[in-house]
């Protein structure tokens, strides 16, 4: 799944380019559209449960500046007993280089807050979700 964002001048910092917390909310946006393209979200949202990140990895590789476009890749990586890894990247597409390389740790928890494990309908549901290479 992409997400294609053109950069603005909002999104910069005094040096002129993506800021490293802009990045986290690119990232974010693209797991949205990604788990609303391969799961009923309303079903999932009324079940009680939730996604809760609990780790994140970035790698930052190359900056982006105002005007470029960049892509946000973003897949499933793999699935823990309690846990499950989304991957995505950012690919700059104006100067075809790697921004960053991500891996965002989440798992799902019931009403209680409790982490639950990823097995039966749950299980079924994230591997809907492509992987990404």
């Amino acid at each position: 799944m992409d997400l294609k964002i053109k950069i603005r001048g909002y999104h910069t910092d005094l040096y002129r380019h993506v800021n490293n917390a802009r990045y986290l909310e690119f990232l974010e946006e693209a797991r949205w559209q990604l788990v609303e393209e391969h799961m009923d979200l309303n079903d999932f949202l009324n079940s009680g449960l939730s996604f809760f990140v609990v780790n994140i990895n970035i790698s930052y590789r190359s900056p982006a500046k105002v005007n470029d476009i960049i892509i946000v890749k973003s897949g499933r990586s793999k699935i823990n007993n309690r846990s499950a890894v989304f991957k995505q990247e950012i690919i700059n597409k104006t100067t075809g280089k790697l921004c960053i390389e991500a891996d965002i740790t989440f798992v799902i928890a019931d009403n209680t807050g409790k982490a639950i494990n990823l097995t039966g309908d749950i299980l079924e549901s994230l591997n809907k979700i492509p992987c990404i290479e």
